[in-house]
């Protein structure tokens, strides 16, 4: 089946030309026009990714975005964040709710595609040999998605769940940011950096006492500790 994509804009001619180049790309476009029409066709459709404008009436993109990711049967559901705000706050204020990418209008429909594939492509399943990652009181499920610290499941985005696995695959290894930009989101020029500096605190945050495995290596970038 083709992937759906909801397209959340409350500017019909957006919504048009984005559906138009969804379907030209292979993907089934699903529209909401306002924040709580997007929340309802979340749960009825579970669509593969969730393309959120931030100025909606009735709800904003970012409650939505909140609301996604505190029910469980959401929050793994990748989102874009497709805005006319490009200061840097409003960046990282959506990447902090959870956003795993982040658009400013006006936008290339190209672009915006190639970045709803590299999205997609984290959420399915790696080629890599190794499906089962056990490092102390972390478990990393490769395979079917899912990380457990002392054997309680914990709820990563795509890019978190991505950027982790990336990091424990690579243990030992200082990855600089713009590595990870270009590993992990797929960027092939690397020009923000606080998005990754972002995902890593959310990530922190997450995985508890785990997080001491994830070190910073002040001015270069990050590390998956060796004794971790």
């Amino acid at each position: 089946m083709k992937p759906k994509i909801l397209v959340v804009d409350d500017e019909p001619d957006a919504l048009e030309v984005i559906a138009f180049k969804l379907k030209e790309a292979g993907y089934v476009p699903l529209t909401a026009a306002d924040g709580l029409r997007a929340v309802e066709l979340v749960r009825d459709e579970r669509p593969a990714l969730v393309v959120l404008d931030l100025m909606l009436p009735k709800m904003d993109g970012l409650e939505v975005c909140k609301l996604l990711r505190r029910d469980p049967a959401t929050a793994g559901i990748p989102i874009i964040m497709l805005t006319a705000r490009a200061a840097e706050m409003d960046r990282i204020v959506g990447l902090e709710l959870g956003a795993d990418d982040y658009v400013t209008k006006p936008f290339s429909p190209r672009e915006l595609i190639l970045r709803i594939k590299k999205v997609l492509a984290r959420s399915q399943q790696s080629d890599e040999p190794a499906t089962h990652l056990r490092i102390g009181t972390l478990d990393i499920d490769v395979g079917r998605h899912l990380v457990k610290v002392k054997d309680q499941a914990i709820t990563l985005t795509a890019t978190e769940f991505k950027l982790l696995e990336l990091l424990a695959r690579r243990r030992g290894r200082v990855q600089t940011r713009d590595r990870l930009l270009q590993d992990v989101w797929g960027y092939d020029n690397p020009i923000d950096t606080r998005t990754v500096d972002t995902h890593m605190r959310r990530l922190r945050e997450k995985l508890g006492p785990a997080a001491e495995y994830l070190e910073t290596i002040r001015g270069v970038g990050y590390r998956f500790g060796s004794n971790g």
